[in-house]
């Protein structure tokens, strides 16, 4: 009997179109054969709508996205074939805000559903910079100075906190939102000047933001995947024409060169080997994490952020990774979903009542 999936995909956040490019992967790679695939479409206005199953792949984006049967009351309808049979698994693939930060991990929580990838906890955790890098600092991993700011905070004393910025920190340096992926909202700050303009840029997208001390490293990745034993893929390297690896860099001009495997010693992967499971750990993770890294001259690992939905674009580091570690993308999608009913399994096991 085939796996009935729901595809959750779209949403309400800057991350967007990165989720159709990655939902419009994922159909294209899934054997339906072995999968009945429902289409779940999050307008940008927060409007959800449930498709006709698709019996194939698509063309492009914009086949992705309808409308007309939306609603603003969420019911378990929406994960339910027309005949009234639920979906065995939901696969979010959602980037950003209002997806990937536990908002809709919590929503299929409440109706019991199976779902792909982390929980909300990891989810949230992982999303929010600051928070990610305390839980960091806590469970001992090393990292580049940060410093974070409120935009209340901002508006009220901006000279104050750029002064603390540059005291903390100095330049170079990066601005972050705190709460975004995909490298919206980030710039790389040499002076005052620069400064000003990157908090500006950041806070329109974020209440919240993290500046962090620039390094001059290699920044290396590593995917992990698994529940409470998580494994590790080789290691990949990103070398980006520009600065840094911004957004339009990743998604625009494919402006970077990945290099998989790293050329990195047996000791520095087991270093960040070590460490990207001690993260994903750290955050109670499950099903996949992309574990950053920044690798020193002198071959020290900082860990700079986990992604707890990493893209799936084809030219997205996650599934290059483990096609490299001998698990090729059709593959990849059915392990996560075998995850995701594991890690189901066991929840239904607890006991809630006393």
């Amino acid at each position: 009997m085939k796996t009935k999936l729901g595809l959750l995909y779209g949403g309400k956040s800057a991350e967007h179109p990165v989720s159709l490019r990655t939902a419009m992967a994922v159909i294209g790679a899934l054997d339906h054969n072995k999968f009945d695939i429902y289409p779940i479409y999050i307008a940008e206005s927060g409007e959800w709508n449930k498709g006709a199953q698709l019996t194939g792949p698509v063309e492009n984006v914009d086949q992705l996205k309808f409308g007309g049967n939306g609603t603003s009351a969420l019911s378990s309808d929406l994960f339910q074939t027309e005949d009234g049979q639920s979906f065995d698994v939901i696969f979010p693939l959602l980037h950003g805000p209002n997806g990937e930060d536990g908002t809709v991990q919590g929503f299929l929580e409440l109706l019991n559903l199976p779902y792909v990838g982390n929980g909300v906890l990891a989810s949230s955790a992982g999303m929010d910079k600051i928070v990610m890098k305390n839980i960091f600092a806590q469970a001992g991993l090393a990292q580049v100075k940060y410093v974070s700011c409120i935009k209340s905070e901002w508006s009220s004393a901006p000279t104050h906190v750029y002064e603390q910025v540059e005291k903390e920190l100095g330049f170079p340096c990066f601005v972050k939102p705190a709460n975004l992926g995909s490298s919206v909202g980030i710039s790389k700050c040499t002076n005052r000047a620069e400064l000003e303009t990157a908090f500006a840029e950041a806070f329109q997208f974020d209440r919240k933001v993290i500046i962090e001390e620039g390094v001059t490293a290699r920044e290396v990745e590593i995917a992990v995947l698994g529940n409470d034993n998580p494994e590790c893929s080789v290691a990949g390297e990103i070398v980006p024409k520009k600065d840094f690896y911004d957004y339009k860099a990743k998604y625009v001009d494919d402006d970077t060169a990945l290099i998989i495997p790293a050329e990195i010693t047996n000791d520095e992967y087991a270093m960040l080997k070590e460490m990207a499971v001690k993260a994903f750990k750290a955050l109670d993770c499950s099903g996949l994490v992309r574990a950053d890294f920044f690798l020193t001259k002198d071959g020290k690992g900082l860990i700079n952020e986990v992604n707890t939905m990493p893209g799936f674009t084809p030219i997205s580091m996650f599934p290059l990774l483990w096609n490299q570690s001998g698990l090729e993308y059709p593959a990849l999608i059915e392990r996560l979903v075998e995850l995701a009913i594991e890690r189901y399994e066991v929840k239904q096991s607890i006991k809630f009542t006393v």
